[in-house]
């Protein structure tokens, strides 16, 4: 019998994983533990206001990933997971057949509108990035591109995450140009170290990390900072900012090393 906290985890994957809010991953989940069961009866059980319940299964009929019968009242159902994260594979087929199919088009009538060229990253600039999905493919596009050492400083939780993301593919990348990817995690429970170690960081070293932040940077190039990486398991409320100025960069990076020294590699535990 699963714990209560191994279903939270498979929550926050699945969210990851079938672009599901916390809400359509607790319904997911339990219908899958309970079979059949009326919308009010989930409500119920989940001690989620009613008409917000009924509204979220009416978004995953949509989706497919609930069927529903036409007794009275109505029994709502999961789809089977493997044909979930199939439809979840063939959506994002899709969106990546609509981007390439538009590409080039699309940047035709951008520079066609252009009246002066492009200005390349010269001038410092800073911007806000939400949705964790969009910070995670910032992140994997600044390793992507890195040929020296890139630092990652955040919890396990979110490191969790990123595993499901495009990051740990783009770490082989980087390593194959010979740079690295410097891990710095925050672990209370040795027994959790085996998830730090799967997301093959070039190195990993445990510390006591000043905040629940998220830290990804570069040396003179980038750097990518939350205030918090886990303040709420909705993807869409996580946020970070974005810069290329070198002054602040490369503060962050010396903290980054001043970390790194006295962190505690997890060949030592």
């Amino acid at each position: 019998m699963p714990s209560q906290e191994q279903v939270e985890k498979l929550a926050i994957e699945l969210q990851e994983i079938l672009d599901f809010d916390e809400l359509e991953s607790k319904i997911y989940l339990s219908l899958l533990r309970t079979g059949p069961i009326t919308a009010s009866g989930l409500a119920k059980g989940l001690d989620v206001d009613r008409a917000t319940t009924y509204r979220t299964v009416d978004k995953l009929v949509d989706r497919n990933i609930i069927s529903t019968s036409f007794s009275s009242p109505k029994l709502c159902a999961a789809v089977e997971p493997e044909n979930a994260f199939k439809l979840a594979l063939e959506k994002k087929e899709e969106e990546i057949k609509r981007i390439k199919k538009t590409e080039k088009p699309i940047i035709e009538k951008i520079t066609s509108i252009r009246y002066c060229p492009s200005q390349g990253t010269n001038i410092p600039t800073l911007r806000i990035v939400q949705g964790r999905t969009n910070i995670y493919s910032d992140i994997a596009q600044m390793i992507e591109n890195c040929f020296e050492t890139v630092f990652i400083a955040t919890t396990l939780e979110d490191i969790s995450k990123m595993y499901y993301s495009m990051i740990p593919e783009k770490i082989k990348i980087c390593e194959k140009k010979g740079g690295k990817v410097m891990l710095l995690v925050e672990i209370d429970d040795i027994e959790m170290i085996s998830f730090a170690k799967r997301f093959n960081a070039t190195e990993t070293r445990m510390c006591r990390l000043p905040s629940k932040g998220r830290i990804a940077v570069q040396k003179d190039k980038q750097l990518i900072m939350s205030d918090s990486s886990q303040t709420t398991t909705n993807s869409e409320n996580d946020f970070s900012l974005s810069t290329n100025a070198k002054d602040m960069i490369n503060n962050i990076d010396n903290f980054c090393r001043l970390l790194w020294k006295y962190a505690k590699p997890l060949e030592m535990t």
